[in-house]
């Protein structure tokens, strides 16, 4: 990775954990109701891919098994997760997205109906800066699927980046910016078929 995406990587959580008081190492049993309440959530996002590319976009999360990434111009692609699956619009092809089982990616976890980090063999890997918690988990009966490393701070805990690591190992950097808990998402945010449709007229 260059030493420029790293500065803009650094630059951009220096901003988001700016005036985050000091706090002690979040347990699992903590992250884990935090994400099992968060139902509805809506901010902005940029990432950051492992060749060094960079995108912005707006996200929404309605959990359990929902997520939507709108990516802005250039680019202006969209990933849509919802009714068990995961599908990378790509705004250049006109065949329709790519589609993936939800339960074979990392962001899985993030979206399961009933997270519990607890579980055996499901994280990997746990350590705190004093301000923020990274947690490092995976599917424990499909390690093969890939992990997620997330990143929280506390008082109040809050989710504020994320790195997955895919099955052949590229990894993608997600950093949360403004991330608005709560408030009501239509469902056909979420509706892949519906998506497919509007792309194609």
């Amino acid at each position: 990775m260059s030493k420029r995406i790293l500065s803009i990587i650094a630059a951009v959580a220096l901003t988001l954990y700016a005036g985050a008081a000091s706090a002690q190492q979040l347990s699992l049993s903590q992250i884990s109701a935090y994400l099992n309440q968060l139902q509805t959530a809506q901010g902005g996002f940029t990432q950051i891919n492992e060749d060094g590319t960079l995108y912005t976009g707006q996200i929404y999360i309605k959990r359990p098994g929902r997520i939507r990434f709108e990516y802005n111009a250039p680019s202006e692609s969209m990933v849509l997760a919802s009714g068990g699956q995961l599908a990378i619009f790509d705004a250049r092809s006109n065949t329709g997205p790519e589609r993936y089982p939800l339960n074979q990616t990392p962001l899985s976890i993030i979206l399961a109906p009933n997270v519990d980090l607890e579980r055996a063999r499901m994280v990997t890997d746990v350590s705190s800066d004093g301000t923020t918690t990274s947690v490092t988990a995976q599917d424990p009966d499909n390690p093969n699927y890939g992990s997620i490393q997330m990143v929280f701070t506390a008082n109040p805990v809050e989710l504020r980046q994320w790195v997955v690591t895919d099955d052949l190992g590229v990894e993608t950097t997600v950093i949360l910016n403004d991330l608005v808990a709560g408030g009501s998402l239509r469902d056909i945010l979420f509706n892949i078929r519906a998506e497919t449709r509007n792309r194609s007229n």
